[in-house]
């Protein structure tokens, strides 16, 4: 195996990622957000969750860059920022089940 380099500034992001997939009600909106756009209504019902909890996840979420949201009226539309995250979780997944 080769060393990998990282910067003091790519451990902190890391660790900030691992932070926001450490929380079971984290997981379960980026889980919730794979492949559409959720609004906070919807997520809200889906998780079975207070508006204020949910909205409180997702802007640690969005802080860490792991979801973005967009504007359409009144509504505030969720989806995930990338695709990397799911693999993450999906290797974490795999390795629970393993």
């Amino acid at each position: 195996m080769s060393e990998r380099r990282v910067t003091d500034g790519e451990l902190e992001t890391m660790s900030v990622i691992f932070k926001m997939l450490s929380d079971q009600t984290r997981l379960r909106i980026l889980l919730a957000l794979h492949n559409r756009e959720l609004c906070v209504a919807h997520l809200c019902e889906a998780l079975a969750m207070e508006q204020s909890a949910v909205s409180h996840q997702l802007r640690n979420l969005k802080a860490a860059r792991l979801i973005k949201n967009r504007k359409d009226g009144k509504n505030v539309y969720y989806s995930l920022d990338d695709e990397h995250v799911l693999h993450v979780i999906d290797q974490v997944l795999e390795h629970v089940r393993h």
